[in-house]
């Protein structure tokens, strides 16, 4: 492991420094000594305006991040030493001790307590950065409704958030985790928003799927998944057709449905499958039995779905399911869509693998599926 080479007695730093590699540090020492030359300190140390600069976050945001690395000494000057502190517990600590500084982070009014007022400066900082929004820029009233969405998936005990708490809002907001965990590294992973591809036919104001929307559901996609995402399916385009729905969306890989509901209260969480069982997608079409309803479903059960839409994509509903431990998703478990929208994930080496399409219409091309679903019958729908 590293030596850091330093006459430091600080037995933080001689931790930190520990579980850096001989280079590492050298390229830490470097870093450190590239930012103190532009901060007019003789090369002794960095100024608040710099190390923001080089995270590239302002604000109240940025002046947190900068008291947590110089460990809240207010003399707003950062040390080599901190540097290594910082990086070490930032980069190298353990799930634990990554998720406690970012629960810090969190705090940025320094009152030892994380309220709702703490959760809107982070996010609203968060969003100028990732859209690089100015932060003079008057709001619109849309952001701040994105703002309370992401507010609105936390769970305060009380007026503030615990540290539990705040992990539990992590596994329902991955992005935001993702992000403020990689506010010290060099990639920028935590920022990754996928490019939305949409026909110039498409009116944008029509199109449910917002930017910020994209990078919350891109946070439990892989990097591979977030390069491009393009509009197969519009509702308003091209119609309320079930048909036409699934002929768009074949063989184009992993997809993402998006559905605006009548009644439907937008609240920003992200629900994996628990491992309860395997009934994570229904789908049929032109059946004639009661028992096999014909449309698309997620999770649950057969007319207990956690999500489903009718072929006539006219109705709906959502329950409480134990496939991906979600909550009935709407207001009320009936749904009635609004817009329906499907978009198809381009991952990196899409030209090279993207299967041969199958030819004929939507019917012959599902027609082994409706042969698999007379078989097991309803087997495998319960929950």
């Amino acid at each position: 492991m590293g030596n850091s080479g330093s006459s430091s007695t600080d037995p933080r730093f001689a931790s930190a420094a520990r579980a850096f590699t001989q280079k590492e540090l050298e390229d830490l020492r470097s870093l450190h000594k590239s930012l103190a030359s532009q901060s007019q300190s003789n090369g002794k140390y960095v100024s608040p305006d710099v190390f923001k600069a080089y995270i590239g976050i302002d604000g109240p945001l940025g002046d947190r991040v900068f008291d947590l690395v110089t460990q809240k000494r207010k003399d707003q000057k950062l040390t080599f030493e901190d540097l290594v502190i910082a990086k070490g517990t930032y980069e190298k600590g353990t799930n634990e001790d990554i998720e406690e500084f970012i629960y810090q982070l969190l705090d940025v009014s320094g009152d030892g307590t994380v309220r709702r007022n703490d959760l809107e400066v982070v996010l609203t900082s968060m969003l100028d950065n990732l859209f690089h929004r100015q932060s003079s820029e008057t709001k619109a009233g849309s952001d701040q409704e994105i703002v309370m969405v992401f507010i609105n998936a936390a769970n305060f005990t009380s007026d503030s958030m615990s540290l539990e708490d705040f992990r539990k809002w992590c596994t329902l907001l991955p992005a935001v985790r993702k992000y403020l965990g990689s506010l010290l590294m060099p990639s920028d992973s935590g920022s990754q928003i996928p490019q939305l591809q949409h026909e110039d036919k498409i009116d944008p104001s029509q199109i449910l799927l917002r930017k910020e929307y994209a990078w919350h559901i891109g946070g439990a996609l892989s990097p591979t998944e977030l390069d491009e995402w393009k509009l197969l399916y519009h509702s308003s385009v091209h119609g309320l057709s079930f048909n036409t729905f699934l002929g768009n969306i074949l063989n184009d890989g992993p997809t993402i449905l998006i559905i605006k509901d009548k009644k439907l209260y937008p609240v920003a969480s992200i629900f994996r499958p628990t491992g309860a069982n395997h009934n994570l997608q229904w789908c049929a079409v032109n059946f004639s039995s009661e028992s096999i309803p014909n449309g698309i479903g997620f999770g649950g059960r057969v007319n207990h779905f956690g999500l489903f839409l009718s072929a006539n994509f006219d109705q709906g509903h959502t329950f409480s399911c134990i496939t991906f431990g979600s909550p009935c998703l709407s207001k009320i478990s009936q749904i009635y869509p609004e817009v329906i929208e499907c978009w198809g994930v381009v991952p990196r080496t899409a030209d090279q693998d993207r299967p041969e399409v199958i030819k004929g219409t939507v019917l012959e091309r599902f027609k082994e599926d409706r042969h698999m679903l007379n078989m097991v019958g309803l087997a495998n729908s319960s929950e």
